[in-house]
């Protein structure tokens, strides 16, 4: 009994020793060169035209405190693969309709809106237009619909994390992207695993998944409709702090789907930059990239429900 007893509280100190070891840092010199040196040093798909990618990553509220790590690691990611174009964007009018046609995927980095509302674009106006409240409320939503519809013609979606919750309480929104935000527990070491790790979309973990600290997300809306391809899955009965009450034993955290003729993309690894220094990340996120422009072919259809 005590050796069981010493085990679990070795297991506890393991995990507090190393949820303190997450430190919050800048994209240092030294940190971009060991981005640069484990960054995949060729796509999946080659020979493939150029495609120009707008990184959106204003945050009007909780701010991510990887958004600028993620920037750089996309740069890098661009700059080692030669087939993509970085474009980092704040402004709103980056969605209006003349401009998206200008990229092939938007990528969401961490882009969170203010609660309890949600609704990213109406944060945007108020905080750079002197609309009123009314004429906010009307005009936000236009914003929204030329997303969708961007992506419904064509157009990629990558989300990162946290941008998730980009219009988290639009039905419509949360059927786009696959899901909306619901809570998290603390931080925690976990042990993601591949849904199926015959995908071409996992390769990059080779069948033994990836392990780190991270916050697992939980998810509403739209998820439980299951209308996407899973890829990477946490398991419920490995976590601490659950808030709810659980209905399945495995939650999924990272998927692709079609919406229209477009691709989407969601991952939620990671809220640390110490995730991005893992290749076996990097690659997937780059896979995941060819993805949304259409250049990596693979099933995306939607999985069956669970019973």
């Amino acid at each position: 009994m005590k050796k069981v007893t010493s085990i679990i509280l070795l297991s506890i100190f393991c995990w507090i020793a190393n949820a303190q070891d997450i430190k919050e840092f800048e994209p240092n010199e030294e940190w971009l060169a060991q981005i640069e040196k484990i960054a995949p040093i060729a796509p999946t798909v080659k020979n493939v035209d150029k495609k120009k990618i707008l990184v959106f990553s204003k945050a009007t509220g909780f701010y991510h405190w990887t958004i600028p790590h993620n920037v750089e690691m996309l740069k890098i990611l661009a700059k080692k693969s030669k087939v993509f174009e970085i474009h980092v964007g704040y402004d709103i009018q980056k969605f209006e309709k003349e401009s998206l046609k200008n990229y092939d995927a938007v990528i969401f980095n961490n882009c969170n809106p203010s609660g309890p509302d949600r609704d990213l674009f109406a944060d945007l106006l108020r905080q750079n237009s002197s609309l009123s409240d009314a004429e906010i409320k009307n005009k936000a939503p236009e914003y929204e619909t030329n997303m969708m519809d961007y992506v419904k013609k064509g157009g990629g979606l990558m989300i990162l994390h946290g941008a998730i919750t980009v219009q988290n309480n639009s039905a419509e929104f949360s059927k786009m992207t696959g899901g909306s935000f619901d809570y998290h527990p603390k931080q925690q070491e976990m042990h993601l695993k591949e849904v199926d790790a015959n995908h071409p979309l996992v390769q990059a973990f080779k069948g033994k998944g990836f392990t780190h600290i991270d916050e697992p997300y939980f998810f509403k809306n739209a998820y439980f409709d299951y209308n996407f391809r899973p890829l990477l899955y946490i398991e419920v009965d490995q976590l601490e702090g659950l808030k709810k009450v659980v209905s399945h034993d495995v939650n999924y955290v990272s998927w692709i789907k079609r919406y229209g003729k477009g691709r989407v993309f969601y991952t939620s690894p990671s809220h640390n930059a110490q995730s991005l220094e893992n290749p076996e990340l990097l690659q997937y996120l780059l896979d995941g990239l060819q993805y949304v422009v259409g250049d990596l072919k693979c099933d995306d259809s939607p999985m069956a429900k669970p019973n």
